[in-house]
C-alpha cells in the first residue's frame, strides 16, 4: 500500500517548489526515480528551470514529460517506469496515486494551502492509507 507523508511549510517565503527540489535531489540521490507532479505546463517549466538553479553545485538530472532522466516533470499520467516516488504539487489528489510506493504532499504555510492540504489528508485517511506528517 502506498505511503503517504505530508511535508507541511511553515515559512511562507519558502515556496513549495524549492522545498520539491530538495526533496527530489535527496530522494534521487537514495537511488529512487521521482515523479514531480504539476498543476500545469507552465509550472512544469518553472519547475524545469529551477531543478538548475536552486542549489549551487548540485546537479539534479531531470525533464519535462520524459522517460530518460530519474526525475520526471509532469501534469498528467506519469510515463512508464515512474513507480518510486511521487511529489505532489498539483494541489489535488491524482488518479493514480496509487500506483506509487510513496507519495510526498507538500502543503505550502498560507491558509488556502492549508485547507487543500487538510482535504486532502481526509481524503487519503478516509480510505486507509498510512500518512505521516513532517513540519518544516
Amino acid at each position: 500500500m502506498t505511503s503517504i507523508d505530508f511535508y507541511l511549510l511553515s515559512d511562507p517565503a519558502e515556496p513549495a517548489d524549492r522545498v520539491a527540489c530538495r526533496l527530489a535531489e535527496k530522494i534521487y540521490r537514495l537511488g529512487h526515480r521521482v515523479y514531480l507532479l504539476v498543476a500545469d505546463r507552465q509550472q512544469a517549466e518553472q519547475l524545469d528551470q529551477l531543478l538548475w538553479t536552486f542549489s549551487q553545485g548540485s546537479f539534479v538530472p531531470h525533464e519535462i514529460n520524459g522517460t530518460d532522466a530519474p526525475i520526471c516533470i509532469g501534469d498528467g499520467e506519469p510515463p512508464e517506469g515512474f513507480v518510486d516516488v511521487m511529489v505532489n504539487l498539483a494541489g489535488e489528489v491524482p488518479g493514480f496515486f496509487s500506483r506509487f510506493d510513496r507519495v510526498a504532499e507538500l502543503v505550502g504555510a498560507s491558509e488556502d494551502a492549508k485547507q487543500a492540504g487538510r482535504e486532502r489528508y481526509r481524503f487519503y485517511r478516509d480510505r486507509g492509507y498510512a500518512l505521516n506528517t513532517h513540519n518544516l
